[in-house]
Order: structure tokens, then C-alpha cells, then sequence
């Protein structure tokens, strides 16, 4: 074999000093330093930004919780406004009435007005409605005063309500999750509301009851202004990480609210979610009086009604395993949609011994239960919402379906006052059962699957 000589170029390329060779290597490692700080460094920002974004996920939620948290019920409040302004469970119910127009209006206007106001300045307004209401409410002024002011809180918690729920119905991440949480802040309110409503009603000064809540709306508004200032729900999303999907926009010409009329998933939502939020309400509402007048409980018997918000709070939390459970068993979507039914048919059940065995500690006990299990019902429907309504109108949807809630909560507690100013409160529970009957049926005709329009 022929060894062939070395060119010129090859022997330069090889002729290299010690000093070139050492100042080469230096090169390479400070360009490998250089390439590892700067993917360390971009490293250090991503894990510094997702923290941010966890915080910030963590302070939204926050501040929607306290927003929840002041839509609680006052129900133990009802005997003593009974007798301060002398008028029977009609007049009294008119308090429900007022409030249900306050919350229907909050729902139209929300679709309205979010376009225009965007996320963070709806959610404020609400608060501030809810400052006004209990403003009026808290000197104890002349029944028809006190009866009107329930409109502005009614139209207050309406567009909050709306407005949380669609936020953490948009989120990819948990959502399931944070909406439990969310609606276990209303049970956490709901609870703590008539354990010091209870308190109140049997001082001289009851209404100062609404100066704890004004408290807290004042506390509640300071808090949404300083977290979203303003922002919209794309921006705040964006804040926490979760940047708006392209091409979730609407090509129709229609408005949205025209759009919104137009999805008979909304419309069947909204009528099963009148019907729960209504026997929710007149639950926590009413119990109070029909554990005294039917049962023969003191004063204390408020705290009946605290026991089934607190029901209701914790099972909006400790059932979702029960919820995930039967998920992963099913098909996805399914079912969530097939627990449901369980529920139900638990709720009815223990309703049926709250009306059949007379005994004060096994009814309470029972309303607790009740509590419990109607507690996953509410975010449930909420999640089905996220997931068959079109992005561009979720925030409208929510408020629709939510805003009916409210006006349920207003129409069935009246009718529980007006059949009981005919009957007695004794009527009270074959009326929730009736109710509480019609929850399968609804929920059989909300579709499983999303429609997506134009």
C-alpha cells in the first residue's frame, strides 16, 4: 500500500500550537458555559413564571371565593322579620320576589354589559350593588324600603355569580376542581351566615345582621378591584398561564345574547338549575320555621339550617373522588352526568325522612345529609356548561343559567310562603320532593356533547 503525501492545507490545519490549542479549548468551554447559563437561566424564568402564575391562579380564586362567599342565605332572620314588621309568610316572602327580579335583570345585563365592561370591571359593579343593598338593609328601615333593597342585591350577586363561573369553567387545568372549591365557598357563607343570623335574631338591634355583610361586601370589592384592576377574562387568564385558544371566535352576525337564545342546551340548564338553586334556597330558607312550628324547636333550631349549608360545602369538596370515580369507570362526560342521578336520588330519600320521622336530631341529621349530597349537583352542571357551550358565549351562557338559578331562588321560597300562609309550613316537604323529583328528568335532556355554532 502507497502512502500518499500530505497536502498543505491538511499540514497547516495540523500545525497548531499549544497556546492556539489551549485558547481554542477555553473558547468551547466558555461557549458551553455561556449555552448551559443561558438555558439555566431560562429554566429559572419558566419556574419563576409558573409560580407567579400559580399565585396569581391561587389570589383569582381567592377573591371570586369572597365574592361567593356573601351570597349566603339569611333564613334564620324570617320569624324575627316576621314579628318587627308584623306581616304574614306571603308579605315576608316578598323578599324572595324582589330578589329574583334583581337576579334576572343582573343575568340579562350581564350579557349586555361584559362586552363593554369586560370581566374585571362586571365583577366589581356586582360587589358595589351588593354595598347598596345592604346598606339600606342594615338600619332596619320600613318594609317597603327593606323589600326593594333586595333588588340590588339580588342583581349584584347575579353578575358575580356569572362571572366566576364562567372563569373557571374556561380554565383547561382542574377546572372540575376549582369549580367545587368555588361553590364551596357559597356553602362555606351559606354556613357561617345563619350562625350569626341566628345570634341576631334574638337581639334587639337584628338588622346590624346586614352590617357583618356590608362588612364583608366592602372588603370583597376592595379585593376584586386590586386583583383583576379591571382586566378582561382573556387578560386575567393570560396572568395565570392559560392564554385564550385561537380560533374560538364567533363568525355569526347574530349578537351574542340572540346567539345565546338560540342553544336549547342553555335553556334546559337554566330550567334544571331554577328548580335545584330554588329547593337549595327554600331549604335554608324555611327549615328554621318548620322545625318550630312542626317539630316544636326553640330558638337554636338556626343552627338546622347551618348544618345543611355546611352539608352543602362539604360535599362540594369531599364528593369530587366520588365524582372522579365513576368518570374514570364511565365514558368521559357520562359519567359525571350518571352521578348525578345518584344524588338525586339520595337527596329524595333522606327529604322522605325529614318528613316521616318525628324526631328533632334525626331530622337535622338528615337535612345535613341532604345538604351533602345536593352540594356536587350545582358544579357539576356548571362543568357540562363549559363543556357544550362555545367559548365566545360562556360568559353569557353562565350568567343565563346562573341568573335563572337565582330567580329560583327567589320564585319557590315565595311559593313555599304563599302555600304556607293557606296550609301551614307542614306543606313544605312533599313541595320539595315534587321538586327534588323533577332534577333526573331535566338533567336527561341536557345534552352530552358539544354544539358548536356559527
Amino acid at each position: 500500500m502507497e502512502l500518499q503525501p500530505i497536502s498543505n492545507e491538511t499540514r497547516l490545519s495540523l500545525s497548531v500550537t499549544p497556546g492556539e490549542a489551549s485558547d481554542r479549548g477555553l473558547n468551547v468551554d466558555v461557549n458551553n458555559n455561556r449555552e448551559t447559563h443561558d438555558s439555566d437561566s431560562q429554566v429559572a424564568s419558566r419556574s419563576r413564571s409558573g409560580n407567579a402564575s400559580r399565585v396569581r391562579a391561587r389570589v383569582h380564586l381567592a377573591a371570586m371565593f369572597l365574592s361567593m362567599f356573601l351570597g349566603a342565605s339569611s333564613g334564620p332572620l324570617i320569624p324575627r322579620m316576621q314579628k318587627v314588621y308584623n306581616v304574614s309568610f306571603l308579605v315576608v316572602s316578598l323578599t324572595f320576589v324582589l330578589s329574583c327580579i334583581g337576579f334576572i335583570s343582573g343575568a340579562i345585563m350581564n350579557v349586555h354589559w361584559t362586552d363593554k365592561l369586560g370581566f374585571g370591571r362586571m365583577i366589581v359593579l356586582g360587589a358595589l350593588l351588593q354595598i347598596v343593598g345592604y346598606s339600606i338593609q342594615a338600619p332596619a328601615p320600613p318594609f317597603p324600603l327593606f323589600v326593594i333593597s333586595f333588588i340590588f342585591n339580588g342583581f349584584g350577586i347575579a353578575i358575580q355569580n356569572a362571572q366566576a363561573n364562567a372563569y373557571v369553567a374556561s380554565l383547561k387545568h382542574n377546572s372540575e376542581l376549582y369549580m367545587g372549591m368555588l361553590h364551596a365557598s357559597y356553602g362555606a357563607g351559606a354556613l357561617s351566615s345563619p350562625l350569626a343570623a341566628t345570634q341576631f335574631a334574638q337581639l334587639q338591634h337584628w338588622s346590624f345582621h346586614y352590617l357583618v355583610s356590608l362588612g364583608l361586601a366592602l372588603s370583597n370589592t376592595i379585593v376584586l378591584t386590586l386583583t383583576f384592576r379591571g382586566r378582561t377574562q382573556d387578560e386575567c387568564m393570560a396572568l395565570v398561564g392559560e392564554e385564550a385558544p385561537s380560533g374560538e371566535t364567533s363568525t355569526s352576525d347574530r349578537s351574542n345574547f340572540r346567539q345565546i337564545l338560540s342553544l336549547k342546551s342553555v335553556h334546559v340548564m337554566a330550567l334544571f338549575i331554577l328548580v335545584y338553586v330554588g329547593v337549595e334556597v327554600t331549604i335554608g330558607g324555611w327549615i328554621t320555621t318548620y322545625i318550630i312550628d312542626v317539630r316544636g324547636g326553640g330558638p337554636s333550631a338556626g343552627y338546622i339550617s347551618s348544618g345543611f349549608f355546611g352539608g352543602l360545602m362539604v360535599g362540594r369538596v369531599a364528593l369530587l373522588w366520588l365524582n372522579k370515580l365513576v368518570r374514570r369507570a364511565l365514558e368521559p362526560y357520562v359519567g359525571e352526568r350518571r352521578v348525578l342521578y345518584i344524588y338525586a336520588v339520595l337527596a329524595i330519600g333522606m327529604e322522605f325522612v325529614v318528613w316521616f320521622v318525628p324526631s328533632l336530631i334525626g331530622g337535622a341529621v338528615a337535612v345535613s345529609l341532604v345538604g351533602l349530597v345536593l352540594g356536587p349537583i350545582y358544579p357539576i352542571v356548571m362543568n357540562q356548561a363549559g363543556r357544550v357551550v362555545p367559548r365566545w358565549l360562556l360568559s353569557g351562557s353562565i350568567g343565563w343559567i346562573a341568573g335563572f338559578g337565582q330567580a329560583g331562588s327567589a320564585l319557590l321560597p315565595f311559593m313555599t310562603g304563599a302555600i304556607a300562609s293557606k296550609t301551614g309550613i307542614k306543606a313544605l316537604q312533599p313541595l320539595l320532593i315534587s321538586m327534588m323529583a323533577m332534577f333526573p328528568i331535566l338533567w336527561a335532556l341536557v345534552p352530552s356533547s358539544p354544539r358548536r355554532i356559527d
